[in-house]
């Protein structure tokens, strides 16, 4: 769901001399399969060439190398301890994730990472020493922001089955239907518990859902307001009407969590190019509280 600065890089060979990779080389991926989400969108499954699985937390991002072409920072889609290849889901919106969209299986990409703060979903589950994060928890999405949603969604439906009261709710809007991604864990979803309902902005032929923006779903998704925590991700101006609108139900904001977007170049911290007033997106974000500064923030132009 990043966006695609088109920097440039060179592959280095494969089957070279293996080394544990800094932060600013990437470790060697092969593709091993894809699958395509939306016209527009496709997801990739990777595999380490020589180096270990990478192990990430739900929310975070890595940079992705097509090489010859450059890098780009994409949130990780797949699910967290969960065995197999990494997970990319990539949009087609400039030169560096059209050539991922376009990569074949068995091409090579670089991956730099994880980078980035978590969703934390695992503060989310019951404990009984703490009520602190107990409660109803709503995800809203909007278009490819339910990528970096889709491993805290699974983590938080397998760490609450069967807890008595508690709600996962999982709203996701999209621009019309052929936009809807990952429609088979959707149906998981509520199969596993979830209150799943779908949106769009513009009903096509046979749509017989809902139509309109996300954040009216909320009115009626039954959810506990005063005890709950909100895990919101899309474009800013629909994060932005999310969170006021939950806040106007009487979510407390700093229970409502945000996936922040800006011109990600090196992930740590370093080329300065995601500053967002006091915060450096890379390192600091991408998800933090929407409470406080944050809601200012979201307010500016990207510079």
């Amino acid at each position: 769901m990043r966006r695609d600065p088109g920097l440039g890089s060179s592959a280095p060979a494969v089957g070279g001399s293996a080394q544990q990779p800094g932060p600013m080389v990437p470790a060697l991926h092969r593709v091993v399969a894809r699958r395509i989400e939306a016209a527009d969108v496709t997801t990739l499954a990777l595999v380490p060439v020589s180096d270990t699985p990478i192990a990430f937390l739900a929310g975070q991002f890595n940079m992705l190398s097509a090489f010859g072409v450059g890098e780009a920072a994409i949130s990780v889609s797949g699910i967290p301890g969960r065995a197999g290849p990494l997970e990319q889901t990539v949009r087609d919106v400039g030169p560096v994730t059209h050539a991922l969209c376009g990569a074949a299986i068995g091409d090579i990409v670089g991956v730099r990472g994880p980078f980035g703060t978590s969703w934390e979903t695992r503060a989310a589950a019951p404990d009984p020493a703490s009520s602190a994060m107990n409660g109803d928890v709503v995800v809203v999405a909007g278009g490819i922001g339910l990528a970096p949603l889709r491993g805290a969604v699974y983590e938080l439906l397998g760490l609450v089955p069967g807890t008595s009261g508690r709600r996962v709710v999982v709203l996701v809007g999209a621009r019309e239907p052929g936009q809807i991604i990952f429609r088979d864990d959707l149906a998981e979803w509520e199969q596993m518990g979830a209150c799943v309902e779908v949106t769009v902005d513009v009903a096509g032929a046979g749509w017989k859902g809902h139509v309109g923006v996300v954040s009216s779903l909320l009115r009626n998704a039954g959810f506990a307001a005063d005890d709950t925590t909100a895990l919101v991700c899309g474009p800013e101006i629909m994060m932005r009407f999310t969170a006021r609108a939950l806040i106007e139900q009487g979510v407390n904001p700093a229970r409502i969590m945000v996936s922040l977007e800006r011109n990600m170049q090196c992930g740590v911290g370093w080329c300065g190019h995601c500053q967002l007033g006091p915060f450096l997106v890379c390192r600091d974000g991408p998800v933090v509280p929407y409470g406080g500064m944050v809601a200012d923030l979201l307010g500016q132009r990207q510079r």
